[in-house]
């Protein structure tokens, strides 16, 4: 599976860190960061074998930027 953040759209709230810190983290500019990703300028990508927590941040997330495809 790929997670996708969508950066440049993050609102700094912080519930995905909350609830995943795993692999969630707020950066100094107030925007969340994937942590191990992959960056371009606008999103951040990472491959995973299991969701753990990120499904349950994905849906938290109030400005709705993180993606799950499924292979």
């Amino acid at each position: 599976m790929k997670i996708i953040l969508k950066r440049e759209n993050c609102i700094g709230c912080g519930s995905c860190q909350a609830l995943c810190p795993k692999y969630f983290e707020l950066m100094e500019y107030g925007k969340a960061h994937l942590i191990g990703s992959k960056k371009s300028s606008q999103s951040e990508e990472l491959e995973v074998s299991n969701l753990e927590c990120i499904k349950e941040a994905a849906e938290a997330c109030p400005a709705q930027i993180i993606h799950i495809l499924k292979d």
